[in-house]
């Protein structure tokens, strides 16, 4: 997951007045993709399930062209309907809900979309327990889900925080350090004790071990300038926040979808330093 835009904001934890279960039953795995507004591609044949995966993973690329993106999460769908043995589809589709709430306008369907994730990330599960691509993904997702459904932010923070706990351990260097590039937002934004995890010096940790990781990647040093200039440290944030700018300005040149985001981003942040 690369898109600045979804893990700038996905980890913005509600008041947590309201308190209801972050997971419920997923539907039957054939039934996924029954969001309003989306076609439905036709369920491939076994043998074909690594062309459709092609096909999504090249639609995808496509973004930000909406419908493009909207095609590939069906064929994610279609491929993880043709063989349930693969997870593959499952984690495409994930991805590819994820970037699409960030982009929906409705409020309405961007919760309908980020449920969709978080029941996708279930069937993952099930079908690959021990996968930690999976964890990581469901982390994701019901992050996005506490903000578009406030009620179940209770609930999801502790399951967020275990598992990209899980992710640290198993893989530090999976999606660009994503598990402590995710945690240090959390750990930024969540409330402070007693009611929730929520801790600065901790975030700047996990911000600091991202980048030590993946150095030079926009979305680690807009992760470490939020958690420098959280720590009173707002020259060393600038120099993060430059550096990210001066990162995805490159990236966006050469063609990465993900990177004109993480430049505006970064801008966004210089000018609030000021």
């Amino acid at each position: 997951m690369r898109a600045w835009r979804r893990l700038l904001v996905l980890t913005v934890m509600p008041a947590l007045a309201a308190c209801a279960p972050a997971l419920h039953e997923p539907p039957p795995l054939a039934a996924l993709g029954g969001a309003p507004a989306r076609p439905r591609v036709e369920t491939p044949a076994t043998a074909g399930v690594d062309r459709v995966l092609g096909e999504a993973e090249a639609g995808f690329a496509r973004r930000p062209d909406v419908q493009a993106v909207e095609m590939a999460l069906e064929l994610f769908l279609a491929a993880a309907r043709a063989d349930e043995t693969r997870v593959e589809g499952l984690l495409g589709a994930a991805r590819t809900l994820a970037w699409l709430v960030e982009h929906e306008p409705s409020g309405a369907r961007r919760a309908a979309l980020a449920t969709e994730a978080v029941h996708a990330c279930q069937w993952c599960l099930r079908q690959a327990p021990a996968s930690i691509d999976c964890k990581y993904r469901l982390a994701l997702a019901l992050g996005q889900q506490a903000r578009e459904r406030q009620s179940t932010g209770a609930d999801a923070l502790p399951r967020i925080v275990s598992l990209l706990e899980e992710v640290i351990l198993a893989a530090p260097r999976l999606d660009e350090a994503g598990g402590h590039r995710v945690l240090g937002l959390v750990l930024l934004r969540a409330p402070g004790w007693p009611a929730g995890p929520g801790d600065p010096e901790a975030a700047l940790e996990h911000a600091r071990a991202a980048d030590a990781l993946v150095p030079d990647n926009p979305g680690n040093l807009l992760v470490l300038g939020e958690a420098l200039a959280a720590n009173a440290s707002p020259g060393e944030a600038r120099v993060a926040y430059e550096r990210a700018g001066q990162l995805a300005q490159a990236k966006a040149a050469g063609g990465d979808p993900d990177a004109r985001e993480q430049a505006e981003a970064a801008a966004r942040a210089l000018k609030a330093l000021r």
